[in-house]
């Protein structure tokens, strides 16, 4: 029997909680450290901290990085921040301590056009270190990208592509509703907007990936934000959204190829929405169209896809990957280390 496979946790948010309790649950890993620098959370019993049944498990939540990643450690699962330039730093500690990383870091999904030096020093830093770098989750990493690039291993030619995701966030977590402006004023969501901090991350990421994929030689990213606003009182678990306030944010991210659209993605994430779904339609021959009935949902899905991935993430080449580049299958509870 091999041995298994030592997984560390850097990051124990809401998502870094959902993806602990599902590794737990895999035969083949063991937990042998978690990270957050949250003096709240450091010192904490990892199982406690993410409210486990079978708590507490002898794993301490740690402030310091490299201590916990001193000790022998084949995959850190990262979860901290939408932003590269802000991960940055982690994402090295980890490389240098000779752990594969797959992170949820959205930036980090296709990172080559807007952050092309920053790529190029951590490929080259996961080389030098024999690991592999992978930035995934479910949007980026899933639903707009990789399910769009594997609908087109059904096409001889594809001219146009196109993903439509709809997202009730009152099913969501507080943080993903504040980072969409639900309950602001319109005038703060437009400032929000221009400073950066209310929108989702990952759409530019995404047309980058599918025009690479594709071979539909993209020259132009464009993305636009606009804000949703409520006509009735919406209350969700978290908040409550008056009449003429924020519910949400109505994004679309185009790809131009020498003036000619390629490539469109548009995202309507908002508290009180109707029911989700996910929309692929690819144009070219034949023409194609998928579609999810409800949607994917974003928790569950970020966490299934970034532990799923852990056995490809393994077996990949060294340096930095894309979901692009590696095959997503499902990574079952008993199977074997």
């Amino acid at each position: 029997m091999k041995k298994k496979i030592r997984v560390v946790q850097y990051g124990v948010g809401p998502i870094g909680a959902s993806i602990v309790k599902l590794m737990r649950q895999k035969q083949a890993l063991v937990m042998t450290g978690a990270i957050d620098k949250d003096t709240e959370k450091a010192g904490r019993d990892l199982g406690e901290l993410v409210a486990a049944e079978d708590a507490p498990w002898g794993i301490p939540v740690s402030a310091d990085p490299a201590e916990v990643l001193s000790h022998p450690t084949d995959v850190v699962v990262h979860s901290t921040s939408s932003s590269l330039t802000d991960v940055a730093s982690q994402l090295m500690e980890c490389l240098e301590a000779g752990a594969c990383v797959v992170s949820t870091c959205e930036e980090l999904s296709y990172p080559f056009r807007k952050y092309p030096e920053l790529a190029a020093k951590l490929d080259e830093a996961a080389r030098e270190s024999g690991v592999t770098l992978l930035g995934t989750g479910v949007n980026p990493g899933f639903v707009m990208d990789k399910l769009v690039l594997g609908l087109s291993a059904a096409c001889q030619r594809v001219e146009h592509a196109k993903a439509v995701r709809i997202v009730d966030a009152a099913k969501r977590r507080l943080p993903l509703q504040k980072k969409i402006g639900a309950g602001l004023s319109v005038e703060d969501f437009q400032q929000r907007v221009v400073e950066g901090r209310v929108k989702h991350v990952g759409l530019p990421e995404s047309v980058a990936m599918l025009s690479d994929g594709l071979g539909l030689d993209v020259d132009t990213i464009t993305e636009t934000v606009e804000a949703v606003v409520a006509t009735d009182t919406i209350r969700t678990e978290f908040l409550e959204v008056q009449p003429g306030q924020v519910a949400g944010i109505h994004q679309i991210a185009r790809g131009i190829a020498r003036g000619v659209e390629k490539v469109y993605l548009e995202l309507k994430m908002y508290v009180g929405a109707p029911e989700g779904s996910d929309t692929i339609h690819l144009t070219g021959e034949p023409n194609l169209s998928l579609v999810i009935p409800g949607g994917t949902h974003g928790d569950l899905a970020t966490a299934a896809v970034a532990v799923n991935v852990i056995p490809a993430l393994l077996a990949a080449p060294a340096g930095l990957r894309t979901a692009r580049d590696l095959p997503f299958c499902f990574f079952p509870p008993l199977a074997p280390p």
